[in-house]
């Protein structure tokens, strides 16, 4: 009975898209993840969230990513609402769901990243891999992020909050972070909206661009140097992956076309860079990856200052990008952990998990 029960698949729902302007990104990883996935181990079943927040379970999911995928690599993106859409929206709560005994979501940004999904499924009763809803939320707010990295005694980048409506001084701005300046929006990922500024004229138009995204903006001083970046895998006792440095090739520092453009940037897994400098980054990615509570998997930013030689933290992703290429698959790879592998791994954490509770 026991060698029966081993051979049961796992019915693994892997969510995908949402509403935030990360949609394209997450079609991309979900792709590429349940292709990875081992069929043998685990039963599939796609769940889309469309744009206008339609819920699409199981073929319907499945055809979704089929006939949007092409329309994810393309510069218009995916449309907004799509010619399948029925007039009655569906979500999770008007549908039968098949069993579920995990679920993967492979999403990014509001609405999906942020605890608010993972808060519902936990009122559905289904576990999930990766970070739970305080986690989840307190790691989108960059700036509350980086409060709780203070805290925990890591360098952070000078910074200022615009919110939309309130009244701001460009001027004010500049006098206190110096020009160049980064702009992104507050709660959002892949460098969407984000800009660089080297004038007032753009610090002006890059917080514009940035409030199509939410409610606050954050801006903060530019700091030249090598960007480092970590992931971190595990609970209990979580370990740092192998150290990868980001150049990027198409633009002057790591923004959208740098990471999704091909031959957008170099990426050196592992980084060239002294034992020293290493050792501490790791160690700072743990530290956040326990002060924010995170489980399963993050991946922090850091730029390792060429002016001071300091290391000053920049944000932690509690899903990051997974596709093969993408940054944590390419660290779990230096550290002879396959793509298939490395999401096997993630999944025995989170079930590890479920059967304690």
């Amino acid at each position: 009975m026991s060698k029966i029960k081993l051979m049961k698949k796992l019915n693994l729902a892997v969510i995908f898209g949402g509403q935030s302007g990360e949609h394209e990104v997450s079609l991309r990883s979900a792709s590429q993840v349940m292709k990875a996935l081992n069929q043998e181990k685990y039963e599939i079943i796609p769940i889309a969230i469309t744009k206008s927040g339609q819920w699409l379970i199981g073929k319907e999911g499945q055809e979704y990513l089929e006939k949007n995928l092409s329309k994810a690599k393309e510069e218009g993106g995916v449309e907004e609402k799509t010619e399948n859409e029925d007039s009655e929206r569906k979500n999770i709560f008007s549908q039968n769901l098949p069993p579920i005994d995990l679920v993967l979501p492979i999403v990014h940004g509001s609405f999906v990243e942020d605890g608010k999904l993972q808060g519902m499924l936990e009122m559905l009763g289904i576990s999930y891999v990766f970070s739970g809803v305080l986690a989840s939320a307190l790691a989108m707010n960059k700036r509350k992020t980086k409060i709780v990295a203070k805290a925990a005694g890591l360098k952070i980048v000078k910074d200022i909050i615009v919110v939309r409506g309130k009244k701001y001084s460009v001027e004010k701005i500049i006098a206190k972070l110096n020009l160049p300046i980064v702009i992104k929006p507050l709660e959002l990922g892949s460098s969407v909206g984000t800009s660089k500024a080297s004038s007032n004229e753009e610090v002006s138009t890059g917080i514009t661009k940035a409030l199509e995204y939410g409610e606050e903006v954050l801006l903060e001083q530019f700091i030249k140097g090598r960007e480092l970046t970590v992931a971190v895998m595990g609970n209990k006792s979580p370990k740092a992956l192998p150290v990868i440095e980001i150049i990027p090739k198409v633009s002057g520092w790591f923004d959208y076309r740098a990471k999704y453009e091909v031959g957008g940037s170099e990426e050196v897994c592992p980084a060239e860079i002294p034992e020293e400098i290493r050792k501490k980054v790791q160690s700072y990615t743990v530290k956040i990856f326990k002060a924010v509570g995170c489980r399963d998997l993050s991946r922090a930013d850091f730029i390792w200052s060429e002016e001071d030689n300091k290391l000053y933290f920049l944000e932690i992703n509690t899903i990051p990008g997974m596709t093969a290429t993408s940054l944590a698959p390419q660290a779990a790879a230096s550290a002879e952990l396959e793509f298939s592998e490395f999401l096997d791994e993630l999944i025995k954490g989170a079930m590890k998990r479920k059967n304690k509770n």
